[in-house]
């Protein structure tokens, strides 16, 4: 490291689970971002703030002024620009090193297994169901830690799926691909503007531990928050020997 990034990273360094060795490990990752709104803005910057060497982030959105409430990676004179650039020049304000690699693209199965092999964690800060469920299925397939976060109104979850982990659970074991439901979105039930924060922060956190190989990660866990009573709630979780996506993947 650069006398610069000595300073820059001190006290990441000062402590005894990191250290000059794990943040070197921080500098040389690289970590894929998928959405960057309201999760993946406070995501993006202690990712990009930490020293991730390398971050790809992906959405297809532009900015919109119903965005501005949570999304703080986006700020009134961005709006109408596409969320990736925005976040982009909001992250290179923060710390100029890192590789960034905005895609504004919307994520298929085809992208994700071009991109998810290449990242050493993903992390789901989309908005819809379908998308986490095709983020899940790539990261099983190719052996990727993926930390998944959700929001919606005043409740929030978040785990980490880690095949590395013997027996635990993956997203689809939790909620079935099969599901039917109608997809609720914040744009009609609404969203507590300071819980995205807090998931989107967490999010950063297991992804940071997981590159540096720090405590425990949320793999086998559920971590959801009642954002009405600031309540936490740890739920224990093991695969499902019936799963469609990690068995077959075995």
């Amino acid at each position: 490291m650069t006398d610069d990034q000595l300073l820059r990273y001190s006290r990441h360094i000062l402590l005894d689970e990191i250290g000059i060795e794990g943040q070197e490990r921080i500098l040389a990752s690289h970590a894929l971002v998928i959405g960057a709104g309201g999760l993946g803005s406070p995501a993006l910057m202690y990712l990009v703030a930490a020293g991730v060497g390398q971050i790809t982030l992906v959405d297809d959105d532009s900015v919109d002024l119903t965005n501005l409430q949570r999304q703080i990676a986006h700020t009134s004179e961005r709006v109408g620009q596409a969320k990736v650039e925005s976040a982009a020049q909001a992250m290179r304000a923060i710390n100029p090193d890192p590789l960034l690699r905005p895609m504004q693209r919307r994520v298929d199965a085809q992208l994700l297994d071009m991109l998810v092999p290449a990242a050493d964690v993903v992390l789901d800060c989309s908005d819809n169901y379908a998308t986490r469920q095709a983020i899940n299925t790539a990261c099983v397939r190719h052996g990727r830690p993926l930390v998944a976060g959700a929001v919606l109104r005043f409740d929030g979850q978040i785990t980490v799926v880690d095949q590395r982990v013997s027996g635990t659970a993956c997203y689809a074991c939790l909620f079935s691909p099969q599901a039917q439901f109608e997809e609720e979105a914040c744009s009609t039930l609404g969203v507590f503007a300071p819980l995205v924060g807090v998931v989107g922060a967490v999010q950063a956190a297991e992804a940071l531990k997981i590159l540096i190989g720090a405590g425990r990660s949320l793999a086998g866990f559920l971590l959801m928050l009642d954002g009405r009573s600031m309540e936490w709630t740890r739920m224990q979780t093991s695969r499902d020997p019936a799963c469609p996506v990690c068995q077959s993947a075995a």
